[in-house]
This record gives structure tokens, C-alpha cells and sequence, in this order.
């Protein structure tokens, strides 16, 4: 049965869809005063686990125990009843509300009628009592990214959770806002919680868990006392072979190869609410050559991405791609010039979820042979086409006719990743490609990458991991509050220097 010092044991869960095992007879003990990590590629089957552990799914065979009583749980409610609560990769908060009404919001204690007075008050007692610091009558857009985690980690925690689950909580902190979330759940680990902590980031993980899980194929493959794992073993666990982490082989262009392929020249664009987006930009980029784009989160990168690609408009300057000016033209236009874009939110602007695997695999070449000809479109050679990319991409779906929402977040990266690559071949914007992916993902996407600008490509990369940047990158531009504040040659860049320039430190800029 159960471990006596365990918060929770899992015995034996199997969970299975319809032709998908994503469980398989899964044991797992979680200590009590513990931060367990459980880790494993994208599709192992830890988010089907936590769903079974939070009452979202109900397990086809296996049993669940909390402190040593048999539980089953029909839904969500009864297992936050029992103690067990959950911050998800992606926030659940009302953005119009405030703090404390998104603390209060869905809570049996709440009264009917209520205050704004006592509903702040409310917020800063639960806030004291766990030592967290907030303004309760902050609006929740008006936040940080951090701070919105901090307001969720509340809510979970005022409705009395042992045992807290963290879902890639790290993805889109800055690393003082990482420094601080660990200072809570180390907090909260001395106060007698359980943690489970799931993560892609290795180092991370060896950080700040006592034990760490490895699923693969959606079975148990290893649990370990962090402090004998290092990142590679970890990362040889979660794929099942070595993973490579050193720099890759670049082609050593010549002068003559080397010439610009993309510049822009004192470029500016807003936000939809008019606020600046971009003032007085200039970048040139040329091929054999990838640019990295460093930048604390909301500081300008996403519309210099959108800017290049063709999806949000300039108000002043030229965007040149091969010496022509595109500022006046549109994505598709943009993307017959040979330009792959894979976007930050791919399920927002790069796939269409509800369309089949099939269908989003050739939305760029849709129009041209063999897909069609004239107005006739050839079902047969697009379902050849997107199987050729799925084999190449090593994307795992059952076929391409299902829908591509049901595939997980890292095989739809790889399928966008591989559809862009396919039709860059002046200019490749990768925006946060790597962002929550396992080692397997994240050693194919690069290698896609790394293809690209061997081939003859320029390549923008946008990312906030820098020791990602200082791996990949020929040189680093960095920008702050829509400004490029300068750009290094990556031999010359430190991480040091990076976050100075991060935070606004001018340097000469090299175009």
C-alpha cells in the first residue's frame, strides 16, 4: 500500500484514450516536506498524471492514496477538498479583476456581500499568513508575470492545499522572479507541504528538488535523490540515449557568402492600444548567420518578429529583405520572399487547432504543386507531404487526420518548426522556439535551426534563456523597452554584460 512518510502514493494508475496509453502501471511516492520534480519529454504523460492526481481525469486502474486513505475522486472539487491544488503553466486568473477578487473568486468562505474593503483585507491576511507579498487592489494586467504567479499560488493555498503542484513555473520569469518563487516553495517545503515540480529546465530541477521522477512512453523509468543526478544523466533518462548539449558545428561563411539578407532602418510600430512597440530600430542580419535577441519579457520582441514577418505594421522606417523594402507588404507576401516565421503563441498564429495534422503541415504551400493546381486541391499529396514532415521531424501522432490540438505542445512545435524551416531559405524568425520543451524537442529544434543557417539562412532567434543565446547565436542584440541597446558579437558576450544590457546599459552598436 502506501509509504507511512508519504503525503501521497499512486499505485499502479493506468490511464488510456482512445488507441493512447498515457499511464502505464505508475508508482510514485510523494514525501511529505518535500519538492519532488517529475520530469519527462513532452507527450511521457506527467500533465495526464497530475490531471488524474488533481480530478480532472479518472484513472482507468490504480490507486490513489492521500495520507494513507484510499481516495477517489470524480472531480476537480474533491480534490482540492482533499488538500491537493495545482498552478498551471498558463495562469487561470481574471485579467479585469483585481488581486484579492481573483483570490476570492469560486471560494466557499467568500461571503455573498462582501466589501472591497474587507475583500482587501481578506487578501492581506492570506498574503501575511503565507508571506507573500501583493497589492490586493492591483488589476491583474497591470501585473508581472511573477506577480500573477504569486496571486495563484495564493489562491491555491488559502483553500488549505498540503500538497502544491508547480507546472513549468519557471517559463516566463525573469531570473530574479525565479530566485523568488524558489524562496517560496522552499518556504513552503519547511512548513511540511509536498511540492511536485515539473519542469523542463534541468538545472532547475537539480536546484531546488530533494527527489526527482523521469517518465518516458508514460511509465516510470527512474526515481532518484537529485543530488546524485546531474543534467545529462537526467537528460539521457527522459529520452532513453546520450543527448548532446555542446555547441553545434557552424559552416565558417566566407566574405563573399556573407551578405545581408535582412536590415532594418530606423523602424517604429505600436501596440494595438497605440502605446510604442518599437521606436528607431536597426538591425541587419546576413546569411550563414543567427542573430540572437535578448530582452527581459514584453520589451519589444514579439513586434520586431511580427515587424519582420509581415503580421503588424511599421509607423516609420524601411524593412529591407535582400535590399527590397517589405514594409508595406503583407505575411503571405512576406513568406513568398522565403521568410518562415515560427511565432510565440503557435496555437494563436501558427496552427489552426481544430484543422487536422494533414492541413497544418502544408498551410504554406497550399497553393503550389503538388498540394494544388489551379483550384484543385490534392488531398492525397498533402496527407504525403505532412507524413514526409512528421517522419523528419519526428513528431508522434497516431496519423496526420487527427486534429493538431490533440497532439502535445512540444510535437506541434516540432511540426511548426519543421513546416517554417521548409520555406525559409532567405530568413528564419524563431520566436521562443524552445520555450516548456523537453531535451528531445529542444536537441531537434536546434538542430533544425543550426540546419538553416548552415544552409545559407539568416536566423533570428528570440529567447530569454542566454545561455541558449551564447550557445547558438553569431552575435546578440538586446532590447529594452522597444530599443536595441546594443549588439555583441557573442565572443564578447558575457551573461553579465547581457543582463546590464537587459536592464537598459548602453553599448556601442555594431550593425
Amino acid at each position: 500500500m502506501s509509504n507511512a512518510e508519504s503525503t501521497v502514493s499512486m499505485r499502479g494508475v493506468t490511464k488510456t484514450f482512445p488507441g493512447v496509453i498515457a499511464n502505464a502501471d505508475v508508482s510514485i511516492d510523494f514525501h511529505k516536506g518535500e519538492i519532488h520534480a517529475l520530469l519527462g519529454e513532452n507527450g511521457a504523460g506527467k500533465s495526464t498524471l497530475m490531471n488524474v492526481l488533481t480530478g480532472i481525469y479518472r484513472q482507468n486502474g490504480g490507486e490513489v492514496f492521500v495520507d494513507g486513505k484510499k481516495v477517489e475522486f470524480n472531480k476537480a472539487a474533491d480534490a482540492i477538498d482533499a488538500g491537493i491544488g495545482m498552478v498551471h503553466q498558463h495562469f487561470k486568473l481574471v485579467k479585469a479583476f483585481t488581486v484579492a477578487q481573483n483570490l476570492h473568486m469560486g471560494w466557499s468562505k467568500t461571503p455573498a456581500w462582501i466589501s472591497h474593503a474587507q475583500l482587501n483585507q481578506s487578501a492581506n491576511e492570506i498574503a501575511e499568513e503565507f508571506g507573500l507579498s501583493i497589492n490586493p487592489e492591483a488589476y491583474i494586467d497591470e501585473l508581472s508575470a511573477g506577480a500573477q504567479q504569486r496571486v495563484e499560488i495564493l489562491r491555491v493555498l488559502a483553500r488549505g492545499t498540503q500538497v502544491l503542484i508547480v507546472d513549468e513555473p519557471t517559463a516566463v520569469l525573469t531570473p530574479p522572479e525565479v530566485e523568488s518563487l524558489f524562496k517560496v516553495l522552499r518556504a513552503l517545503k519547511a512548513s511540511g507541504r509536498t511540492i511536485i515540480f515539473i519542469s523542463h529546465k534541468l538545472d532547475e530541477v537539480l536546484d531546488i528538488s530533494d527527489r526527482v521522477t523521469v517518465l518516458r512512453g508514460g511509465k516510470v523509468v527512474a526515481t532518484h535523490a537529485s543530488k546524485d543526478m546531474t543534467t545529462q544523466s537526467l537528460a539521457n533518462l527522459m529520452v532513453g540515449r546520450d543527448v548532446l548539449f555542446e555547441r553545434m558545428d557552424r559552416h565558417h561563411a566566407s566574405d563573399a557568402e556573407r551578405h545581408e539578407v535582412l536590415r532594418l532602418e530606423d523602424v517604429s510600430a505600436v501596440h494595438e492600444s497605440g502605446a510604442a512597440a518599437l521606436t528607431n530600430v536597426n538591425l541587419s542580419i546576413s546569411a550563414f548567420e543567427i542573430l540572437g535577441v535578448a530582452g527581459v519579457a514584453g520589451n519589444g520582441q514579439r513586434s520586431l518578429s511580427e515587424v519582420i514577418a509581415g503580421v503588424r505594421p511599421v509607423t516609420a522606417g524601411k524593412v529591407k529583405i535582400n535590399a527590397h523594402d517589405i514594409a508595406k507588404l503583407g505575411a503571405d507576401d512576406v513568406a513568398e520572399l522565403g521568410v518562415g516565421h515560427i511565432p510565440e503563441d503557435r496555437l494563436k498564429s501558427g496552427f489552426a487547432g481544430d484543422l487536422p495534422v494533414s492541413a497544418n503541415a502544408v498551410l504554406r504551400v497550399y497553393r503550389e504543386e503538388p498540394v494544388s493546381s489551379g483550384i484543385w486541391y490534392h488531398e492525397g499529396a498533402a496527407v504525403a507531404l505532412a507524413e514526409q514532415m512528421v517522419a523528419e521531424a519526428e513528431v508522434s501522432t497516431p496519423d496526420v487526420h487527427v486534429p493538431l490540438r490533440n497532439l502535445s505542445g512540444g510535437n506541434q512545435q516540432r511540426l511548426i518548426a519543421k513546416r517554417e524551416c521548409q520555406i525559409a531559405d532567405q530568413l528564419l524568425i524563431a520566436v521562443y522556439p524552445m520555450r516548456g520543451l523537453d531535451v528531445g524537442a529542444v536537441e531537434r529544434l536546434r538542430a533544425m535551426i543550426m540546419e538553416r543557417r548552415n544552409a545559407g539562412a539568416a536566423v533570428i532567434l528570440v529567447s530569454e534563456e542566454l545561455d541558449e543565446l551564447l550557445e547558438l547565436s553569431d552575435r546578440i542584440a538586446v532590447l529594452n523597452h522597444g530599443r536595441i541597446v546594443g549588439t555583441l558579437d557573442v565572443e564578447d558576450a558575457t551573461l553579465e554584460r547581457i543582463g546590464l544590457m537587459m536592464g537598459g546599459e548602453k553599448v556601442e552598436v555594431k550593425n
